[in-house]
């Protein structure tokens, strides 16, 4: 196949698009800058807490609906070993949204924090801070990761060019204009990527319904045709993996500093709840398209079509089938612009992963701990240098990608096994717990979770739980919600670590607990440092 010179120009005219409405919020965020009268750092990261409420709800429901989620989607649906049961993300996302509104929204913004970490360095001090902010940069970068695969994935199959190309573009397009606007140009451009998204793939749908390849989906739901029927089953013994698997991406999603970045950026407490209803009840909506091509792909012969035979699950091609459905299903002109759309609207979460991730390190790491006399113009210079960074690293993973839902899956698997505890504790057991506690939790969590395994990584499975399955090639298949268990674990051993601590420091046997990690009101920071002009205006 030639290069596809058309699709080409078509994804550069919407890459233009974004590009162009990323320098226009750049400049926006330039003005709020100069008429803040606080930290400048704090525009870029939480856009002068001061979005719109229509702007905020795009930008929160595009942080969740990017690539992972939307060919995620399509692939469980598509994957015969699936089918649409197991098609967990609309499910946890609401869940994710509605949590996050009705516990996480006050105490997050009525201390006025800038990002995840500003309670944890209060709480336990910069040192064990810094440790458990590990997990959270390498559950960015997966995410990053796992959508910029996504975009390297659809670009190459449809255009005929190298993914790794794909990638490379893509995530220079992203870097360039989170480094030009911080959040401003973040949440004026998922405006436009999510708009191309919903027209779009809903453009295609009544194409894909109608090709003369596929059969009727509602009796391929509950039939056996060419594959599995793709409504999937879930037997009784596969409840607890099922159940584990939404709460690993309901829960584990409150965890990301995407999420909150969000809802520091509104004006008030009712806005940003608002902001996660209305993004609760569009991340539903939004993956209707991607199920419904899923479960047209699997209601394809697709030795009719031109791609031929054997079809793409037979090829190892699962992950990339709204893509491949988009090309062979729809007539040429719509998936011209449907792929030229898709190929923008899916990075409308990896600007938000940077940024969360760059807001992390400059502020938290940076600021806090390397030089605590930095000022503003200081911790925006590596800000933008951990854009560039991370960016980097999260491409280079992308151009590895076997699966889409992998990587999505081992990003939320990380911060739902070894963050969701610290963060439940800090926010709503802070009276109870100390750094002691959050140390050995942390520790405990890394060796429950490489004890169990993660074939995906080539982690063996150790450690033997209840209903196990030994399969052929002699791994263990896990049906009990080991994931939540560990979370659970985690949660008694920061409780119960920290009361021994408390004991043996009142004994005199340890090192005195200080009072600010006992207390149960946590303070606001102290601001960063301004730049000598600054001062001098002032």
């Amino acid at each position: 196949m030639a290069v596809n010179w058309a699709g080409l120009i078509s994804m550069g005219v919407f890459y233009m698009i974004v590009l162009g409405t990323g320098i226009w919020a750049s400049r926006k965020s330039k003005r709020e800058e100069r008429k803040c009268t606080g930290n400048r750092s704090e525009v870029a990261m939480v856009g002068g807490r001061n979005l719109n409420l229509c702007v905020s709800i795009f930008t929160m429901t595009a942080t969740w609906v990017g690539g992972g989620y939307i060919l995620g989607n399509a692939e469980v649906v598509y994957n015969p070993t699936k089918g649409l049961v197991w098609a967990t993300g609309p499910i946890a996302f609401i869940i994710t949204l509605i949590v996050g509104a009705l516990f996480f929204v006050k105490p997050i913004r009525s201390k006025n924090y800038v990002t995840l970490m500003d309670p944890f360095q209060e709480k336990y001090g910069n040192t064990v801070a810094a440790v458990l902010f590990i997990p959270a940069l390498i559950g960015d970068i997966l995410w990053i990761a796992c959508i910029l695969g996504a975009l390297g994935g659809t670009v190459s199959v449809v255009m005929d060019i190298s993914s790794s190309l794909a990638v490379g573009i893509s995530a220079a397009v992203a870097v360039i204009y989170t480094l030009m606007g911080g959040l401003y140009s973040v949440a004026y451009t998922d405006v436009i990527q999510l708009s191309f998204m919903f027209i779009c793939l809903w453009l295609c749908v009544p194409f894909i319904l109608v090709s003369p390849s596929s059969a009727n989906i509602t009796v391929a739901a509950v039939t056996k045709l060419y594959q599995e029927p793709w409504i999937g089953k879930l037997e009784p013994e596969d409840a607890g993996r099922w159940v584990d698997d939404i709460l690993l991406m309901g829960i584990g999603g409150l965890c990301y500093q995407a999420f909150y970045q969000r809802i520091l950026s509104t004006a008030t407490d009712t806005q940003a709840k608002i902001t996660c209803y209305a993004g609760a009840v569009l991340c539903p909506i939004l993956a209707v398209p991607s199920l419904i091509i899923g479960a047209t792909a699997a209601s394809t012969n697709w030795n009719q079509t031109t791609y031929g035979s054997p079809g793409p699950y037979e090829q190892g091609k699962a992950g990339m089938i709204l893509p491949i459905a988009l090309q062979y299903l729809c007539p040429f002109y719509v998936s011209l612009v449907a792929m030229g759309a898709l190929a923008a609207a899916v990075m409308s979460s990896v600007d938000s992963a940077l940024l969360s991730a760059s807001s992390q390190l400059g502020r938290n790491i940076f600021k806090n701990i390397i030089y605590k006399r930095a000022s503003e113009k200081m911790i925006l210079v590596v800000v933008k240098v951990s854009v560039l960074l991370c960016g980097t690293m999260a491409a280079v993973l992308a151009m590895t990608a076997k699966s889409i839902h992998l990587f999505w899956i081992l990003s939320a698997d990380v911060l739902y096994s070894m963050m969701t505890p610290q963060v439940v504790c800090t926010f709503y057991l802070s009276r109870w717990v100390n750094h002691y506690g959050a140390c050995s939790g942390f520790v405990l969590a890394i060796v429950l979770r490489v004890l169990v395994g993660e074939p995906l990584l080539g982690l063996p499975d150790i450690l033997p739980l209840p209903w196990d399955k030994i399969q052929e090639d002699g791994h263990r298949y896990r049906l009990f919600p080991f994931r939540t268990a560990i979370m659970l674990i985690t949660i008694g051993t920061i409780l119960l670590a920290s009361r021994l601590a408390a004991w043996v420091s009142e004994k005199r046997l340890l090192k005195r607990i200080s009072g600010a990690e006992t207390h149960t009101h946590i303070h606001y920071m102290a601001p960063a440092q301004k730049d000598l002009e600054e001062k001098e205006i002032e």
